[in-house]
């Protein structure tokens, strides 16, 4: 790469952000809330799956990326975190789910082998890198998506939400390289690497559709404001034609992609795109300026 990967310092102010952030589109908004309750554990997983795996990486190069993808992962969890915070505070509980994708992640997905597997260590860390490697692929799916997505622009969508997706979304596409390449850095040659890749994706799609689906119910089943919410497929559809959610159909074409054994991450998104919005974050101006001005001081 020609520039260096890092986290960036950001800055949003949650207290004018309703609930229904995008406005009369209560399906919309929780379909992405989902991701507020998927990203701080998940996030802080792979800083952690990514720990293990360092000594074992031997370019330099790529180790700088990895560090980089590193800081930015565990802020992207950190601000999401406080996303679920300010849900609490409009009386939206997300305790019981979040438990259990945090269980998922931390025993499930441990160092360890779940239920004492005899999987040899070294299998698990790669197969973990391989989970991690398919997540990003959809992230930068994710990303590419919602920074073009000008519909949620045109309906009012609440502008620091919209900032928040917009800026994780285009450090996901600016890194959507670094975990592909550090499974394949780490797991070896030919068919066996191939395979393992293959496996990932296969495993992983489904799990995060599962995921999102039950997210999704989940939120619109504990709405305050939705005292018979309940998520249908058919209003997802009907968001995703106006442009308000990426369409599972959409979605689902991804994951051939990603199978074909040429496939690299570099061909996926616009990275133009993201740097130039990374340029212009309102969160990430705003942060920049504190630092300015406590310099001065």
């Amino acid at each position: 790469m020609s520039y260096a990967i890092k986290p960036r310092r950001v800055s949003f102010d949650w207290k004018r952000t309703p609930l229904h952030w995008i406005p009369d589109e209560p399906t919309a908004t929780h379909v992405i809330n989902v991701l507020h309750l998927l990203l701080p554990a998940g996030e802080r997983w792979f800083v952690k799956v990514f720990k293990e795996a360092l000594p074992l990486v031997t370019d330099e190069e790529l180790l700088k990326d990895v560090k980089g993808f590193m800081g930015q992962e565990a802020t992207h969890s950190v601000q999401h975190a406080y996303v679920l915070e300010h849900l609490a505070e409009q009386n939206l509980d997300t305790d019981r789910y979040t438990r259990h994708v945090e269980w998922m992640f931390d025993v499930l997905l441990g160092e360890k082998p779940p239920f004492g597997s005899p999987i040899p260590r070294a299998e698990w860390l790669k197969f973990r890198l391989s989970l991690i490697a398919a997540i990003e692929h959809f992230t930068a799916v994710l990303g590419d998506w919602i920074l073009a997505a000008g519909a949620l622009d045109d309906v009012g969508t609440d502008e620091v939400m919209l900032d928040l997706l917009r800026w994780h979304g285009a450090e996901e596409v600016e890194h959507r390289a670094v975990a592909f390449d550090m499974y394949q850095h780490v797991a070896g040659e030919g068919l066996p690497r191939y395979l393992r890749r293959a496996e990932g994706m296969v495993i992983a799609w489904p799990a995060l559709a599962y995921l999102w689906v039950t997210g999704a119910r989940y939120l619109m089943r504990h709405d305050p404001q939705l005292p018979h919410g309940r998520y249908r497929f058919r209003d997802h559809r009907a968001a995703a034609a106006k442009g308000l959610l990426p369409s599972w159909a959409a979605l689902n074409m991804a994951m051939p992609r990603y199978l074909r054994r040429s496939y690299h991450p570099s061909q996926e998104g616009s990275l133009r795109r993201a740097v130039e919005y990374l340029a212009t974050s309102p969160a990430a101006r705003i942060a920049a300026g504190a630092i300015g001005r406590a310099a001065a001081s």
